[in-house]
């Protein structure tokens, strides 16, 4: 009589099955840090969605008669302007609201682009010969041994100061943790009885990579994407502080830290509030990741 249970060992060990988001997010839930990131982050995205519609100004407009008001709680603040104004009289709520705006723009676009530029790679590494592969990761080694923020500037020293070019600098420095973490994930499915029986089917390489393997690749790279996200905000922001990201007067948060500097000693607001918000998003996105990385990792799950 024929062993029927050979005819199932050969389907891959992550195959989606119905319930999988309810499982997904009953671990996911279990790490009450992770869901209160989950829900501030999904407070910046509405914030930054809506900006033009909550903030009360436009983030550029200037009252000269209002320089550096404080918050509204303190002495010689209104309401008008709640969280006070900065050294030209800009509202500093609607430029956190809309700072809000370039802060996921940039999350966003960084980790496309690192994360296809990567995986792509990742694959090609994974599936590539041996010297090939070779040169691939020693080239990612490379760029790894340099302190990501240095190569940052280099990168915008060259293509020259703008949010867009930090955004590709950034993109940059990323891609090589998507390229590794991609081929290990690879040679590690590479192995597995699905993908051998994909091969002897007579799978061409381009499905055999993106159908049958990469799917099964995705939990850690996710994982990835929510890190690199809060990364690419800290470094954009760092890149605006140094003067070699977004430029004056775009509102965005490290930007407005670096114009407002000189005045933390007489308006620590100016100062303080870009500051917690970079704090916060960054916070609420790291233990997201974290809550991700859980619920994704069948070895972290509890019985």
């Amino acid at each position: 009589m024929a062993d029927v249970s050979s005819s199932t060992n050969t389907t891959p060990t992550t195959t989606v099955r119905p319930g999988r988001f309810k499982e997904f997010w009953r671990y996911f839930r279990e790490n009450r840090g992770a869901v209160i990131g989950f829900y501030v982050f999904l407070f910046f995205l509405f914030v930054a969605i809506f900006a033009p519609l909550i903030a009360p100004f436009e983030p550029s407009a200037q009252n000269r008669g209002a320089t550096l008001v404080p918050p509204a709680w303190l002495d010689g603040g209104t309401w008008t302007y709640p969280l006070g104004t900065d050294p030209l009289g800009r509202d500093m709520l609607s430029r956190l609201i809309h700072g809000a705006r370039y802060s996921f723009l940039v999350g966003t676009v960084v980790v496309i682009i690192a994360a296809t530029g990567g995986i792509l790679t990742g694959l090609v590494a994974g599936f590539a010969p041996r010297w090939l592969d070779t040169i691939i990761m020693r080239i990612m080694d490379i760029i790894l041994s340099i302190p990501s923020l240095l190569l940052a500037l280099v990168l915008v020293a060259i293509l020259g100061p703008s949010l867009l070019n930090a955004m590709i600098a950034i993109a940059i420095v990323l891609q090589p943790h998507y390229v590794r973490l991609t081929r290990a994930a690879v040679m590690t499915e590479l192995s597995k009885d699905y993908v051998i029986s994909a091969r002897v089917a007579g799978a061409r390489l381009p499905r055999l990579m993106f159908v049958t393997v990469l799917p099964n690749c995705l939990a850690p790279i996710i994982v990835q994407a929510a890190l690199s996200f809060s990364n690419a905000i800290l470094d954009v922001a760092a890149l605006g502080f140094l003067g070699m990201g977004a430029q004056p007067p775009t509102p965005e948060w490290g930007t407005m830290l670096a114009e407002a500097r000189e005045f933390i000693l007489r308006a620590w607001w100016v100062v303080t509030f870009p500051g917690l918000a970079i704090l916060v998003t960054v916070l609420a996105i790291n233990l997201m990741g974290d809550g991700l990385r859980d619920a994704l990792d069948p070895k972290l799950k509890r019985s």
